[in-house]
């Protein structure tokens, strides 16, 4: 995996909520429901399933599809929604995050190492 190099646009997780959250209530007047915003993130998945099968699996793009230029846009689709979600139901992502890496360290630290299928 290639690592991403730093910027001095980067934000952290918690200034990413700051920011969605400050957004919404400026221009987006307030969040849609839960509910709702569960619905827009299916969708907004869905978007980037079809981009991705089409560019890494076996579809080919239809006349009148997004391309992989619409692939950054897709995943961060994906990711405001998902901020809205954290935000609307007061996860810390940043706290949610860290628990889910040692949760994941705690239980996979030689899985994946002893996984004869990825050698």
């Amino acid at each position: 995996m290639r690592k991403l190099e730093s910027s001095p646009n980067d934000i952290s997780i918690k200034e990413l909520q700051d920011k969605v959250d400050d957004w919404i209530k400026t221009y987006g007047v307030r969040y849609f429901s839960e509910l709702t915003n569960t619905a827009i993130l299916m969708e907004e998945v869905g978007e980037l399933a079809r981009i991705m099968s089409r560019t890494y699996g076996d579809q080919s793009f239809k006349n009148g599809d997004k391309t992989v230029d619409h692939l950054a846009d897709e995943l961060s689709d994906v990711l405001w929604v998902l901020v809205c979600i954290a935000n609307q139901t007061g996860i810390d992502l940043t706290d949610a995050l860290e628990r889910n890496f040692r949760k994941k360290t705690e239980r996979d630290s030689k899985r994946h190492i002893n996984n004869d299928k990825l050698k």
